[in-house]
């Protein structure tokens, strides 16, 4: 990730930060296995039942996702499928029936598929074709058919189906011989909203009508940001979209379908994440992302005022959605110190009831650790944002060893939330600092433009002053500090192990690109319409700038890697093949450098089988405590 990286050497006490974490007196807490971490339950989804007696989720009880449905009335939670090869995951209630639709793909390959699970358990493969990538896209305002995209035509790009319920007979509404990303679809049918990347800054939003052909561009020309459709009116006068075109963040515009007239319907300092109308445009639903945590507002579009939800500590609002009858929400809510659990809001009563407990009985909350939102300065003076979790026994007479934790991307945000992950590591007394890098995104469209072609350069510095911050700790271990992150993340841990040798004493490349050349020459057909975008942030392979990929590529300077590494890899992963992990263990063993290599045969971008997130994580933790807690002693 960096032509030449010049490193810069600061002294701890030239340092500036803005803030240092809140100090808390060190104690002692129980140590938890892996195992106890991942006997806690992920659960996702929570569609309402047409009775409004039930929630649809997906959980991975059992150690990978099935459906389940939780009773409203006494919370209990009955299994609806019992896979034990591939994770299944909840989409609807199919309208006026009983049947279920979810998707699931195959070892984590992506190509996901529509299912129709029925009233007598058998199951229906809706989108059949093998090469077919299917996603759904709603239902009509009648309920008698659902709309999704697929790719089924052309690989490259997705085309707009609309399939009747009952009779499951799919109807081509839209195709797409352009290559648009589809991001709406008016109640009538007459009008799709669509995206044109540009660069992954900048995009144009058209809406396309399907009677007279006409295309419209809702973008403003010579205002240059993001444009996201946010949905239609249900009388058909307005579209709204989101947009940070000609300011910092993201807000929420409304647009006059009659006359093409604007107006701001909301804005804030943070960007707005989307905003949407419940069924009967009773209530809006605005949610914000506030400095790495969810803000949620819930508007009574009648009134204009804000309804005034209870609060919900270290809570963070990641997913709602409002029963048709309107007198009920759904409220999925994560917190640092366990996984998301569903809620439940009765708009009449004004009471919230916790429907789920995920965190596993054997691990006291209090032993974990609340994430905190931190700021450091980099080499040139740029405030960087992070995440920091501290452990609870640090003090300045018992220093810790600590990682720089970084995200995926380019272009992701770490934010306060529960990673099992994380959370283990801490446990078990390591410091981790989520940075935020320049180039995230969260805090605004010019921090978010600034590593567009410079990967490895700027922001790998950023991660090298967050390690200098967490050397200008008291309760921090100098000496003992390591780099950890997937997919971009695992770009960064390794262009530091390869460009910055010296920094960090360890680092941990989970599913990480390594080659940029072949990564962007071999990104699967269905991101076709974000091929150029990529490639104006990355470079492009097929031109002169691969040189500079080539120049930021870790696999072509593995002879500098000096210290031990670890890789976890996915054998089915589509985005970075496990040939750029094969070849990058390969190069740093000629070093007789320590590397410990991991791959599951069953996992593509991302592990979601609990038996494989223990195998590759308590090995990570080996690796830690034996390269980089444990260092002093092995080499006495």
């Amino acid at each position: 990730m960096k032509k030449s990286l010049v490193l810069l050497t600061v002294l701890i006490g030239t340092l500036s930060c803005k803030q240092k974490p809140a100090e808390a007196p060190p104690r002692n807490v129980k140590k938890y296995t892996i195992e106890q971490f991942y006997a806690n339950k992920g659960i996702g989804g929570g569609s309402f039942s047409p009775d409004e007696s039930k929630l649809l989720v997906h959980s991975n009880e059992t150690g990978i996702f099935n459906l389940y449905e939780i009773n409203l009335a006494d919370q209990s939670m009955t299994a609806i499928t019992k896979s034990t090869t591939e994770s299944i995951f909840a989409v609807d209630y199919v309208p006026g029936t009983g049947e279920i639709l979810y998707a699931a793909d195959k070892g984590g390959n992506e190509i996901d598929h529509l299912y129709l699970l029925k009233a007598d358990g058998m199951v229906q493969d809706l989108t059949p074709a093998p090469k077919e990538k299917a996603n759904f896209f709603g239902w009509s305002q009648d309920k008698k058919a659902l709309y999704y995209i697929s790719n089924k035509r052309d690989e490259r790009f997705f085309d707009l189906y609309k399939m009747g319920v009952g009779d499951w007979k799919a109807t081509l509404l839209y195709q797409n011989n352009e290559g648009y990303d589809i991001a709406g679809l008016s109640w009538d049918e007459k009008s799709v909203a669509l995206n044109k990347n540009i660069t992954t800054s900048e995009n144009q939003l058209f809406l396309y009508d399907l009677g007279s052909k006409k295309m419209t561009e809702i973008s403003e020309p010579g205002k240059k940001g993001i444009y996201g459709a946010s949905g239609f009116s249900k009388d058909g006068k307005a579209f709204y979209y989101l947009s940070n075109a000609g300011k910092e963040f993201q807000s929420l515009e409304q647009y006059s379908l009659a006359d093409g007239k604007r107006k701001e319907v909301f804005s804030t300092t943070w960007d707005v994440m989307y905003a949407y109308d419940s069924e009967n445009e009773k209530y809006r639903v605005i949610a914000i992302n506030a400095d790495g945590k969810n803000e949620l507002k819930v508007i009574d579009n009648k009134s204009g005022q804000e309804v005034a939800l209870p609060e919900i500590p270290d809570g963070d609002v990641t997913a709602v959605s409002i029963s048709t009858s309107e007198n009920k929400m759904r409220l999925t809510v994560g917190t640092s110190k366990a996984p998301s659990n569903i809620y439940l809001y009765d708009f009449k009563t004004k009471e919230l009831k916790k429907l789920t407990e995920t965190l596993n009985k054997e691990l006291n909350p209090d032993d974990l650790v609340a994430a905190e939102v931190v700021r450091y300065k980099s080499y040139d003076g740029l405030e960087i944002p992070a995440i920091y979790y501290k452990p609870h026994p640090a003090s300045t007479q018992n220093k810790v060893p600590a990682l720089i934790w970084v995200h995926g991307g380019p272009g992701g945000q770490s934010r306060v939330g529960y990673t099992p992950l994380v959370q283990y590591l801490v446990n078990h007394g390591y410091a981790v600092l989520a940075v935020n890098n320049r180039g995230s995104s969260g805090y605004g469209q010019k921090f978010y433009q600034m590593d567009d072609l410079n990967h490895g350069e700027k922001d790998l510095k950023d991660c090298i002053w967050g390690k200098k911050y967490l050397q200008s700790l008291a309760y921090i271990d100098s000496s003992k500090i390591g780099i950890i992150g997937g997919s971009y993340g695992g770009y960064m841990t390794m262009a530091a192990m390869t460009f910055a040798p010296d920094e960090f004493k360890v680092g941990v490349d989970i599913f990480g690109v390594t080659n940029w050349l072949r990564t962007l020459k071999s990104i699967p057909p269905y991101w076709e319409s974000f091929r150029s975008a990529l490639y104006a942030e990355l470079g492009d392979p097929f031109t002169a700038d691969s040189v500079r990929l080539h120049k930021i590529s870790p696999l072509f300077h593995t002879e500098h890697v000096k210290n031990p590494i670890m890789v976890l890899q996915g054998a089915n992963d589509p985005r970075v093949l496990q040939v750029e992990s094969d070849e990058i263990v390969a190069g740093v063993k000629k070093n007789k450098v320590p590397v410990e290599y991991i791959v599951f045969p069953d996992e593509g971008h991302g592990f979601v089988k609990k038996e494989n997130e223990i195998k590759g994580y308590s090995a990570v933790l080996k690796f830690l405590d034996k390269y980089l807690k444990q260092e002093k002693e092995m080499k006495n």
